[in-house]
């Protein structure tokens, strides 16, 4: 009788330590300052994404927008190590490292396609080329999240996250969708008047994050109640919540990204990514 009271404190204390980890809040632990601005020429208002490279061991963020908008390379401190006028080259919408092939991809505006960067011998990007051409997303502001576990790249299409493969060097092809039950989990089951096709408005409408977390891969930022949650790419239950500190960023489309086990929000007042563990 003993051993079974201890088990079940055991299990009572562990289980609130996994509620705990799961509804943690996170804390600011770095800032990217995006060159140039708000009265430069092609100076950029949204964040498209931030990607970490770890074999330059660099990180790569970018204007959505126009090919002439800038992008810029940091170093693991926050440094930034490329010149003022480089840019995106291309009218991106995500970037993200592919460690197959050792590359930064991108997806572009609407049937741009994706595309590859070339790095010079300092990890700084010199030219941009087509990967392939043609909508291969469901949206024309749509922004690409690759998982490297699953080797997907997700897309959010209003209340569901389409997955597509990235085998073929001639297109990218939808693999499977999975429906978001926004705020619920398994055990409450999907909401009575959810919409595969219907935009939730609490959320940051363009953007999903791949964590590759096992489990709860998909990252979606609550722009209403200030927290990152987190959903399984199976069924889509939401799986962990992340609260945001009171003075964090959100806003309602682009200006979201994952990289490095880090969640960055933009700050498009003072023209700088901020990220969040």
């Amino acid at each position: 009788m003993r051993k079974y009271f201890v088990f079940v404190i055991v299990l009572l204390l562990a289980t609130a330590y996994n509620m705990q980890a799961q509804n943690r809040t996170l804390k600011q632990v770095a800032e990217l300052q995006m060159p140039k601005t708000s009265e430069d020429l092609n100076c950029g208002t949204r964040g498209a994404a931030v990607c970490w490279n770890p074999d330059t061991k660099l990180y790569y963020a970018a204007f959505a927008g126009n090919s002439a908008y800038p992008m810029a390379v940091f170093n693991v401190s926050g440094k930034r190590v490329s010149n003022e006028d480089l840019a995106t080259m291309g009218d991106i919408r995500s970037i993200w490292y592919d460690p197959i092939s050792k590359k930064l991809n991108a997806n572009g505006y609407n049937d741009a396609g994706w595309m590859v960067y070339s790095l010079n011998d300092k990890g700084i990007p010199d030219e941009i080329n087509t990967k392939f051409s043609g909508m291969n997303q469901p949206g024309e502001q749509a922004v690409g999240a690759y998982d490297s576990r699953l080797k997907y790249v997700f897309f959010l299409d209003n209340s569901r996250v389409m997955i597509y493969e990235n085998f073929s060097d001639m297109f990218a092809r939808v693999n499977d969708s999975v429906q978001i039950h926004w705020g619920r989990t398994k055990s409450q089951g999907p909401g009575t008047e959810e919409d595969e096709f219907e935009r939730n408005e609490d959320y940051n409408y363009s953007t999903v994050v791949a964590t590759g977390i096992k489990g709860a891969e998909l990252g979606l930022l609550n722009t209403l109640d200030k927290k990152i949650e987190l959903y399984d790419v199976q069924e889509g239950y939401l799986q962990q919540s992340l609260k945001l500190p009171p003075t964090a960023p959100v806003e309602s489309m682009f200006n979201f990204a994952y990289t490095n086990s880090i969640y960055w929000l933009f700050d498009v007042t003072n023209r700088k990514w901020i990220g969040y563990k």
